[in-house]
């Protein structure tokens, strides 16, 4: 998991749960031996003590689980689980099982914000607000539970917009109350996701998830969603006992064809959600997965584009987006990034231009310094030799005279 989150992140790093769940269990062990050890012995009519027969945990009559007073599951008010109706069973789900639930979701003045009813998700996936995604666990199957869940663990600061209803809107920074039913528990097995159907089936429903993150600006939560989405749209075999180290999945070509552009789909918003965060390397990895398969798949291009932008590539990304805008001559988003980076790489043209011409402005100057001394010493050589050629003609003339006169 990326451990950078967005400032409006509702989630955080899950991966104290099983504390949580040794806390809890601890606590609700406590609960239990308290309640048998206050039950377990009956008066007879003539005062001597009497042991009842109480059936062990896990069976289907007995003792309930649970806890009757609120379990503070932090230590610090902000998830409180109450127990309302007790389970038989002592069977609780473990992260990644696949679950069924019913749950109702309220503010503090009543008005239902959240419902479902039998809704099935994989614990731990972020398929719920992360404060029910922690509590689950320590539910039993059967049970039905009230939940506080403060603003930091449900909707944040970012709150949620209900599309059809305004009065059941989710303000900022609200603590939510839920009603859990945790109806059913299960562990899955490769064998259960050899199907077309259910592969699909779970990838579409983690695909909408992320993109309903990635909507809040939650990009690392969309990130592992989209990564789990793709585990499941995968046409290969994870199973360990295969023959060999993945087997392709007995799959029509329509089905492949399916499940290759679904997949397609997702590297592409998981391309956009590693943009958001910068991580470009991983980013470019995903998108070179769509256009290894699709190579004018305009949105590839663009978010390629756009990678290449972020690595310092100004040309290269342009020659993209031209590309890009072949396929999508409507699409504004294309031509205004086109637009910026077209101005931006003849700046940095500019920038280049006058780069080079200091330095050569610095290198004619180095020049002319070091020509200067030597021109000096022309013109002093110069002028030593004019007066040696003058100091020579007027000694020749001296002597001239000098033998004249002594002639005659």
């Amino acid at each position: 998991m990326d451990t950078e989150k967005s400032s409006n992140s509702s989630f955080e790093d899950l991966s104290n749960i099983n504390e949580l769940e040794t806390k809890s269990s601890q606590v609700e062990e406590s609960n239990v031996k308290e309640e048998v050890k206050n039950n377990v012995q009956v008066e007879t009519k003539d005062g001597k003590p009497q042991h009842e027969n109480i059936k062990s945990e896990g069976s289907e009559v007995g003792v309930s689980i649970g806890d009757e007073e609120p379990c503070d599951v932090l230590g610090n008010g902000q998830l409180v689980k109450r127990v309302i109706k007790q389970s038989q069973t002592s069977n609780r789900p473990a992260r990644g099982d696949l679950v069924t639930v019913t749950f109702t979701g309220r503010l503090a003045n009543g008005i239902v914000v959240e419902k479902m009813e039998n809704y099935q998700m994989h614990v731990g996936d972020f398929e719920v607000v992360q404060g029910l995604d922690m509590v689950i666990p320590l539910m039993n199957i059967g049970e039905v539970a009230e939940v506080s869940v403060d603003s930091r663990f449900a909707y944040g600061s970012l709150g949620l917009k209900n599309e059809k209803d305004d009065s059941a809107n989710v303000p900022a920074d609200s603590t939510l109350t839920y009603e859990v039913h945790l109806l059913d528990c299960k562990s899955e097995d490769f064998s259960d996701l050899k199907s077309f159907e259910v592969r699909r089936k779970y990838g579409t429903r983690k695909k909408e998830r992320a993109n309903f993150w990635y909507n809040r600006n939650e990009y690392n939560t969309a990130i592992q969603l989209y990564r789990r989405a793709l585990e499941y749209l995968d046409d290969r075999d994870g199973d360990p006992d295969a023959t060999f180290d993945k087997e392709d999945l007995e799959f029509s070509n329509s089905d492949l064809q399916t499940l290759l552009e679904d997949r397609l789909i997702v590297y592409n918003n998981l391309a956009m959600a590693q943009i958001k965060i910068s991580a470009l390397d991983a980013a470019l990895k995903s998108v070179e997965n769509v256009l290894r398969c699709q190579p004018n798949n305009s949105k590839a291009l663009y978010r390629k584009g756009r990678i290449l932008e972020g690595k310092g590539d100004t040309k290269g990304a342009i020659n993209l987006l031209q590309k890009a805008a072949t396929f999508e001559p409507d699409s504004k988003a294309i031509q205004q990034d086109l637009a910026k980076l077209i101005i931006k790489a003849r700046r940095e043209e500019h920038n280049e231009k006058e780069m080079y011409q200091k330095m050569l402005g610095q290198a004619k100057k180095l020049e002319q310094k070091h020509k200067q001394p030597q021109k000096q010493q022309n013109i002093e050589s110069s002028k030593l030799k004019l007066i040696g050629y003058l100091m020579g003609s007027i000694l020749i003339g001296v002597a001239g005279v000098a033998i004249y006169r002594y002639k005659y």
